[in-house]
């Protein structure tokens, strides 16, 4: 049996033995219609490479943000809570003071001068020296002064003699008078020599009197107890009786005193005071107002204001024990003139300012801030009076309000933590 194909078959035209939709299909397709798929994926995959590369930037900055906002930089416990310091407020004592700058006077100064004249023959205190009252400072030749005294007793003795020779006949001639042995005009005569020669004794014993005190002048002792200046006449010297220089001036520094003004406006609180009979302390500070220095108590003020600067002086009064004031020093006084007790205080650290207000960062139960304006009365060194806006037990916001606001989230930092951002 003859298998074959006929050849017919064989020499078909592929064309005519192709179904019709092949042959329609296998027409040669357009190239733009190609390329347009093509440029579309390339479209699609450019979208999604800009929007997970802008995501992944996004992501970037919040983490770096959330970062920051946590300690140490690491996310985790707090994240997005701004660390702060924070305080309470309390109950407590603060004083109000009146400060001046003052000059620290000593009570009683002294120019110990010489009250005769003659040569200084030495010198027996050491320059700068703490001397108390009656110690000897310097003699003076009293050798001139013996011998004035030497001559004014023996004038004495010589007028004490007349005296008694003069009572001798004042008593013979009261015998013979009433025998009329004598004149009477004799027997007053008599009487009158006897008185005047008793006054003449008087005048001799005024002299020698002199003449001793001029011996004690001749020893310089101190006037008051105090501290020695520096050398004004060596010895050697001739003085003269009061000299304008003197001899050395000599200073009270146990008690001293500090002399400073205040203002009149601040003079009716401290008179009333005054007047109930309170004693008001008085505190010295180094003009920088750093270091205490003494504290005395108020003694007394002047009698008038000063019209050219509307202040008036007060003196204080200092033990001064271990010379923390020297004589002329300037210092600040500061005079306690009231104390107020009871009152709510909050660090002066926590009060903020601005052109409307005084207000507080309060840190609310639920972890965020409020602005809570306030009004404040006395502030002290660290402390601060608030007349009214919180109460005690309050806690507000000390360091790291920069960057605060209304609602804002907040985490106190714990003790021994600091905040990381400054206080405004």
């Amino acid at each position: 049996m003859n298998l074959e194909k006929p050849d017919t078959l064989d020499r078909q035209d592929p064309e005519e033995t192709m179904p019709s939709y092949q042959m329609t299909e296998a027409r040669p397709p357009g190239k733009p219609k190609r390329y347009g798929w093509l440029w579309l994926v390339i479209l699609v995959l450019v979208g999604l490479g800009v929007y997970y590369y802008f995501r992944s930037r996004a992501n970037s900055a919040k983490a770096a943000s959330d970062s920051a906002q946590s300690p140490g930089g690491r996310p985790g416990r707090g994240l997005g809570a701004i660390p702060v310091d924070a305080a309470r407020a309390r109950k407590g004592d603060i004083g109000v003071y009146d400060t001046g700058l003052g000059s620290v006077t000593p009570i009683y100064t002294v120019t110990v001068k010489s009250q005769i004249s003659g040569y200084l023959m030495q010198v027996l205190y050491q320059e700068g020296q703490t001397v108390r009252k009656g110690d000897l400072l310097a003699e003076i030749d009293s050798r001139p002064y013996q011998v004035m005294l030497e001559q004014a007793q023996a004038g004495l003795a010589r007028d004490q003699a007349n005296l008694e020779n003069a009572k001798v006949d004042l008593t013979r001639y009261q015998t013979l008078a009433p025998l009329k042995a004598i004149p009477e005009q004799q027997l007053a005569t008599q009487e009158a020599t006897v008185k005047q020669d008793q006054a003449i004794v008087q005048t001799d014993q005024a002299q020698i009197d002199n003449a001793k005190l001029d011996l004690v002048y001749c020893h310089i002792t101190a006037p008051i107890a105090g501290r020695v200046g520096l050398r004004l006449v060596d010895p050697g010297n001739y003085v003269t009786a009061n000299d304008a220089t003197g001899l050395v001036v000599i200073t009270q520094v146990e008690p001293i005193s500090v002399i400073f003004p205040l203002g009149e406006d601040q003079l009716p609180l401290i008179m009333e005071r005054m007047r109930a009979g309170a004693r008001l302390k008085v505190e010295a500070y180094d003009r920088e107002m750093k270091t205490k220095l003494a504290q005395g108590w108020l003694e007394t003020l002047d009698n008038q204001i000063d019209p050219t600067t509307g202040t008036v002086k007060f003196r204080a009064n200092f033990d001064n024990r271990d010379g923390s004031l020297f004589p002329n020093q300037f210092v600040n006084a500061r005079l306690l003139v009231e104390e107020k007790q009871g009152v709510t205080l909050i660090p002066t650290a926590t009060v903020q300012r601005n052109s409307d207000a005084t207000y507080v960062y309060l840190i609310k139960p639920d972890s965020t801030v409020t602005v809570r304006t306030i009004t404040i009365g006395t502030t002290e060194g660290d402390d601060t009076e608030v007349a009214s806006g919180l109460v005690p037990g309050d806690q507000v916001v000390m360091t790291g309000v920069d960057k605060l606001q209304e609602g804002s989230k907040v985490r106190v930092a714990k003790s021994g933590e600091r905040s990381t951002r400054g206080s405004s």
